[in-house]
């Protein structure tokens, strides 16, 4: 059993702000099929009903979900804490899971995970979180957006589990996802021409994703 995982890893999937598991299914699904066959993908929605109008509507079919409240300026959060116990209690349902992949504010979440295990705050239930898989992502804690009181040291020292990050020449956030880099050691980066999405991959960035996994397959 412990060697069908090492071949296919089991991957707890973060959907973004106001989307949802299954749409984030359909945006993971352009990613090549030789990626997809090597990765045992699970996407879950987010504990929290949208709290408004989804960018998403009319492009994708509600419901839409949130892991996570803030108010406008991204400074002051509720539920933050619930959202974690509501991941673990997943993981403890449905796993072992080696890894985690975030779109978005999924993204910005699983990032702060390895950090918050290791400090003994959240996910103390459930096996360490071998890698990280982060796409269009952001720093809780950096110039954009602060850091729920839980995350507050998540970045405190560098995350060493192996990362890939997902980088778009057009995304929104393609500053904050560059500067989520300083906080991770040796994080491999896909570079890619298009904006706040799941890009389609060929050459040189799709030989990076088949590289790291490689990489995670070997982890035991």
């Amino acid at each position: 059993m412990e060697n069908q995982t090492q071949k296919k890893p089991r991957i707890l999937c973060l959907h973004g702000f106001r989307n949802s598991g299954e749409i984030l299914k359909k945006f993971v699904g352009r990613l090549p099929e030789t990626v997809l066959e090597k990765l045992d993908l699970v996407f879950l929605d987010a504990p929290f009903p949208a709290g408004g109008k989804s960018a998403l509507e009319g492009i994708f079919d509600p419901p839409y979900y949130e892991w996570f409240h803030s108010n406008e300026d991204y400074t002051e959060y509720t539920n933050f804490e619930e959202c974690l116990a509501y991941v673990e209690d997943y993981m403890i349902k449905n796993g072992p899971f080696d890894g985690v992949l975030g779109f978005s504010m999924g993204a910005m979440l699983a990032a702060t995970m390895p950090g918050m295990q290791a400090e003994g705050l959240a996910l103390t239930k459930v096996p360490k979180i071998k890698f990280l898989i982060i796409i269009s992502g952001a720093k809780l804690g950096g110039s954009k957006f602060a850091a729920p009181k839980l995350a507050a040291n998540a970045f405190a020292s560098p995350v060493t589990c192996p990362s890939l990050h997902f980088i778009g020449e057009t995304d929104i956030v393609k500053p904050d996802g560059t500067a989520l880099l300083d906080s991770f050691v040796d994080p491999v980066v896909i570079n890619h021409s298009e904006g706040h999405t799941v890009p389609r991959l060929d050459g040189k960035p799709l030989e990076t994703m088949l590289s790291f996994i490689e990489k995670i397959q070997m982890i035991p």
